[in-house]
């Protein structure tokens, strides 16, 4: 395409150039010719009063020495005999001209140019004092006729040249402006096909490169959300088959000794860790991005979704000796949270108790409405957790605990983060750890009112939800 450009260009220009600089040679060329002769016509001209006085030849010598054309021996004069003015034929310089042309210029009275050897004779007739025509001939080389043709060629050819190069450069600097931008997105384009996801291309260039440059560039963009938006859903799937994992490891803990308990407990364990395995594998394979919120019309009563799901987990509490307690669900919450979201979310918090605290430790459970916020608060009597912020960081808390993938609590933050809100570790009234989970209700995020939390805690406690537990999940899963 480039140089298709210059190509065009060139051929272009070059024929600009020739369809003027050759008339304007041809112009020149007779411009120098016309003053050449005129030049001569003029000097011609000087002899003239001198005829009409005398035509003696010492005179007329005389005469014609004193100009230049004379002087260098280019100057003739040829006056004719007459008997009746009992005149003799004079000639005066060196004639040129053939007899036939001067006897042609004396009878028709007109000046004439005649090709002779060497240049051009200008044939100019002359009146005689005495009666008759007497013609004067002026002698121009050629190198007078074409003087300063060439020269004047030469700064054309030079003109058209320096055009020719300057558009052709031009040409080229407008090539590569077109081809270097289509070339990136090219390049672009091959390096995102072979998986390198992070390549962009800079959006500038003319007008329709620079659209495709930015629409290549939204189109990678949608390319890795989509990506990691599938290894997200690939790593969540893993996490949720955590919770029947925990069950059968839970029952199959409560077989006793023998043959096949040990051999259901050794599945379970192979099947754990084959399921971190992939959580692991997902969470490596994708880059960090937000929830995404729930579209119009989405979401769920918050209040069924926690009586269902804990619901589940009291018959395996009551299996372990666990106290729970569940408050603030006995009317209609409605969240802009999905169903199977919030489930999963509460489904990893839960099971963090189960798996990261001793058998008969208590926890619960408090959904509290703020207006703007729906709060639930995950709360346990466990040992609580030593770091929260590291805990809250992606993979941070599992770091050295056994069967922890650090996606649980990554699960519920954006589940939070989909609506605005976002999640809080502390030490819950229990003495273990209480995980605060904020879902905002109007798409923006929830103002930070610590003393008004702090006096709905109070409300539940008062209303006999028990020893609440600073929300001690356990290691982030």
């Amino acid at each position: 395409m480039r140089w298709a450009l210059v190509k065009v260009c060139l051929a272009v220009t070059a024929m600009v150039v020739i369809a003027f600089a050759v008339p304007l040679g041809l112009v020149i060329k007779e411009m120098a010719r016309d003053r050449a002769f005129s030049d001569a016509e003029r000097q011609a001209a000087t002899i003239a009063p001198t005829l009409s006085i005398t035509t003696d030849r010492a005179e007329l010598l005389k005469a014609v020495l004193t100009t230049e054309p004379g002087a260098d021996d280019r100057m003739a004069v040829h006056v004719p005999a007459a008997a009746e003015a009992d005149r003799q034929a004079v000639e005066i310089g060196t004639r040129r001209a053939t007899r036939k042309d001067l006897e042609t210029v004396r009878a028709s009275g007109r000046a004439s140019i005649s090709e002779v050897p060497g240049g051009s004779a200008l044939l100019q007739p002359t009146a005689l004092g005495s009666g008759g025509t007497a013609v004067v001939e002026v002698f121009v080389p050629q190198d007078e006729v074409t003087n300063g043709v060439t020269t004047a060629w030469l700064m054309l050819a030079g003109v058209g040249i320096a055009l020719i190069v300057g558009s052709v450069a031009v040409a080229d600097r407008l090539g590569v402006r077109m081809v270097e931008p289509a070339r990136r997105l090219a390049g672009a384009a091959q390096d995102l096909g072979e998986g390198r996801l992070g390549t962009r291309v800079p959006e500038e260039g003319p007008t329709e490169l620079h659209s495709a440059a930015v629409a290549f560039n939204s189109m990678a963009d949608q390319v890795v959300q989509l990506l990691a938006n599938e290894r997200e859903l690939a790593a969540d799937l893993s996490h949720r088959l955590r919770t029947p994992l925990t069950v059968l490891r839970l029952n199959a803990a409560s077989l006793g000794d023998g043959p096949a308990a040990e051999q259901t407990r050794a599945a379970v364990e192979q099947l754990e860790r084959e399921v971190d395995t992939i959580i692991r594998t997902a969470r490596e394979q994708r880059p960090q991005t937000q929830g995404q919120a729930a579209g119009p019309g989405a979401g769920c009563d918050a209040s069924e979704v926690i009586r269902e799901r804990m619901a589940f987990w009291s018959a395996l509490a009551e299996d372990e000796g666990r106290e729970v307690r569940l408050a603030g669900v006995e009317r209609t919450v409605r969240i802009p949270v999905a169903r199977p979201e919030l489930a999963a979310a509460l489904d990893a918090l839960l099971g963090n108790v189960f798996r990261h605290t001793p058998e008969g430790t208590a926890f619960a459970v408090d959904v509290h409405h703020s207006g703007d916020a729906v709060i639930v608060l995950v709360s346990d009597a466990g040992g609580g957790i030593a770091d929260p912020r590291a805990a809250m960081a992606r993979g941070g808390g599992a770091k050295g605990a056994v069967g922890s993938t650090g996606l649980g609590l990554d699960i519920v933050r954006r589940v939070a983060e989909s609506t605005g809100g976002d999640v809080r570790i502390g030490r819950s009234v229990l003495g273990g750890t209480e995980v605060r989970i904020w879902i905002g209700l109007g798409g923006q995020r929830p103002q930070r009112r610590g003393h008004r939390v702090g006096r709905q805690r109070r409300a539940v406690n008062r209303r006999g939800a028990g020893a609440r537990f600073r929300s001690g999940a356990g290691p982030n899963l």
